[in-house]
């Protein structure tokens, strides 16, 4: 962009503006032009703004030395050019339909068009340059025991392996912090789920007590505790014998019966029979005829007679005392 003065007033504005001097070029601070606009110096229509022509060079001979520096005659196999109009759409003529694009004619603004025509075009440059490279003795197949140098160096390689590993560490400990909280939640659960139970257990200890306390059960089933349930587990495994297996008699049930016998006919218990009368092996004569006995009375103790004093003799003692 130029700046040209098209209007000039006076002298006064020719040397404050410096057209002519070496400070044409240079631009003005603030302060000159603030001053220059205060003194009517500066007025609409002075400084206009002008598009510089751009400047077209056709440099023939300089394109043709850089074509011929460019152009070398080497042959194909240093080359390895080649210049194909894209591959017929077996496809398309396969399936009977006319192709919708030939070769050169391409939408650039279709996407499909486009990708389709390099697909194509390299295809084709494939087949012509493969027969080529046979030709000249170019291997296009990597034997089985091909052995690549890496891009990367070892010691690139192993930073890698220990920023994997490092990677691989962190996953394995947030995995085993994510186990560790979903136990102690299943372990809180199962202790609320214990510490119920014996709750339960407890209260109903305390109501069986209770009730052979108030004399409303004679079994003694709660004193035995886990074999109880040892019992129950077994019992309910069997499934159809619970039936089968009587429980037996508690402790309280064999004093009584050892004590009282064990039921059944009652009179007639006391009578004697022939073998009971004719044994007199618990006979004792001393019993039978006890000494100091009156009328066939005996004492309270085995028919001995009461040696406590009379009245008159206690009255006496007690007098002397």
């Amino acid at each position: 962009m130029i700046i040209d003065s098209r209007i000039m007033e006076s002298a006064e504005e020719e040397s404050l503006l410096g057209q002519e001097s070496d400070e044409e070029n240079s631009e003005l601070s603030d302060d000159e032009l603030q001053e220059a606009f205060a003194k009517g110096l500066l007025k609409p229509g002075m400084n206009v703004l002008v598009d510089e022509p751009k400047k077209f060079v056709n440099n023939v001979e300089g394109l043709k030395h850089c074509l011929a520096d460019l152009r070398k005659d080497l042959p194909w196999v240093e080359r390895l050019d080649m210049t194909n109009l894209p591959a017929e759409d077996t496809l398309s003529k396969a399936e009977g339909k006319v192709p919708s694009v030939k070769n050169g004619n391409v939408d650039a603004d279709d996407d499909f068009q486009r990708e389709m025509f390099f697909y194509r075009q390299a295809q084709a440059t494939v087949l012509d340059a493969l027969p080529l490279l046979s030709k000249h003795g170019i291997a296009t197949k990597r034997p089985d025991d091909y052995f690549a140098e890496m891009a990367k160096s070892d010691q690139q390689m192993q930073k890698i392996r220990k920023k994997l590993i490092s990677k691989q560490l962190i996953l394995e400990k947030s995995e085993k912090a994510k186990k560790l909280r979903e136990q102690r939640k299943f372990g809180k659960k199962v202790q609320v789920e214990v510490i119920q139970k014996r709750q339960k257990e407890k209260k109903a200890m305390m109501t069986a007590v209770k009730k052979y306390q108030k004399g409303m059960t004679d079994k003694l089933d709660f004193l035995e505790g886990d074999q109880k349930k040892g019992k129950d587990s077994s019992r309910t495994s069997q499934g159809a014998n619970k039936a089968a297996t009587k429980k037996g008699p508690n402790a309280k049930r064999k004093y009584k019966d050892q004590r009282f016998g064990f039921g059944g006919k009652k009179s007639g218990r006391k009578w004697n029979t022939k073998e009971s009368h004719n044994d007199v092996s618990s006979f004792r004569a001393k019993v039978a005829n006890a000494k100091g006995s009156k009328g066939g009375k005996k004492g309270a103790k085995g028919g001995k007679q009461n040696k406590r004093p009379g009245k008159s003799v206690r009255k006496k003692i007690k007098s002397r005392s």
